[in-house]
């Protein structure tokens, strides 16, 4: 039975002083998170991801705190599907938000309850979800393709990725103010790999029809397995448009906070390559749903790693719809059981639980004031 719930903030370094997309640039990762603890000394961990900005941070923390810790106190911890369905359903937060605070804030919540299932079951949490030893389950590396890395970071970055630490599938980012220089990077990248490397691309919203549609138009040229988040987030019928005049195809779904926002987007055939985040949609519960829905249509899943991949391989190795996952290790350290991956491919983990207990001294060397 739950009989507590503490917050946390850790605010963790980036594996360079700076990194940077098309949107965004950042120092360190946030990670919003609680612990759940039950009569039977058990304490489930789970966190979301974020650029590490404390005043919304606490934000998160105090919806935990405030919103969802008095629907959980005196719960069993044996269905986490129904203690979401309290908390993602409860009137008076569904009046405040439906998506950005309230849903990572529940993430958090719902990826410790099936810490915590798991952990009560002493299996970890892909045993829990039905998943067996039976897949190799591929990583994608995007910690080499960072848009501040001039050309020559770019491609030392992406050759020790693939050529020292052998990983098939990598990802760079795009959407510099002139396009040209990104068809540079692209052309100089496929050249340096060879075609025997995935080669993904990242645009983080940044481009607009039909402004960028003679780049987009050129992606084939380079034979790049997908370009993620082309237009603006919440696009749907520009990315369905996109989708019909372009040869590459299209990879979203990091910014969408649930179910119904995905459906429109399988629906209207603007997105080819599925990503649920569990650190942003409701947690495993809802991802698992996405995943789900992809399925019936006939899509592939490759999860986007708000959690650095740390919870979301268990997803990803119990649903059959997931064969690559993305992976970026500014945070395995933190763990008690850090992800493995040799030559590209996850090793399983094995411990009990969602792979989010936070060691101690990282408690305390990352932490912030909640």
């Amino acid at each position: 039975m739950i009989t507590s719930l503490e917050t946390f903030i850790l605010h963790v370094p980036v594996t360079r002083d700076r990194i940077a997309d098309s949107t965004h640039s950042i120092t360190h990762w946030g990670m919003p998170g609680v612990k759940i603890m039950t009569d039977s000394e058990h304490v489930g961990y789970g966190f979301t991801g974020t650029h590490a900005h404390l005043a919304s941070d606490r934000l998160i923390t105090d919806c935990i705190t405030n919103c969802y810790a008095e629907l959980l106190i005196g719960e069993e911890v044996d269905e986490p599907r129904k203690l979401w369905e309290k908390m993602a359903y409860n009137p008076p937060l569904q009046w405040v938000g439906r998506a950005g605070i309230t849903t990572m804030a529940l993430a958090a919540v719902d990826i410790a309850l099936w810490d915590l299932k798991s952990k009560y079951r002493e299996e970890p949490l892909w045993k829990t979800l039905g998943g067996k030893e039976e897949k190799k389950l591929e990583a994608y590396n995007t910690d080499g393709g960072w848009l501040n890395f001039n050309q020559d970071m770019l491609i030392e970055d992406v050759k020790r990725l693939t050529l020292q630490d052998g990983y098939k599938s990598i990802k760079m980012k795009v959407g510099k103010p002139d396009s040209n220089e990104d068809i540079h990077r692209i052309e100089a990248v496929r050249k340096a790999l060879g075609n025997d490397v995935r080669i993904m691309t990242d645009a983080n919203g940044r481009w607009r029809l039909p402004d960028n549609l003679e780049i987009l138009s050129c992606l084939k040229d380079f034979d790049v397995t997908w370009i993620e988040e082309p237009l603006w987030h919440d696009d749907v019928s520009g990315h369905s448009e996109l989708a019909k005049n372009i040869q590459t195809p299209i990879a979203l779904g990091e910014m969408l906070y649930s179910l119904a926002h995905f459906r429109e987007f399988i629906s209207s055939g603007g997105v080819r390559f599925v990503q649920p985040d569990a650190t942003r949609l409701g947690g495993i519960t809802e991802a698992l749903d996405v995943c789900n829905l992809a399925q019936e249509h006939q899509l592939p899943v490759t999860p986007h790693a708000g959690d650095m991949a740390q919870t979301q391989i268990h997803m990803s190795i119990a649903h059959p719809s997931i064969e690559l996952l993305e992976f970026i290790p500014w945070i395995t350290h933190c763990f008690e059981e850090p992800l493995k991956i040799d030559s590209g491919i996850f090793s399983y983990p094995q411990m009990p639980g969602a792979g989010t207990t936070i060691r101690n001294e990282y408690m305390e060397m990352y932490g912030k004031k909640v």
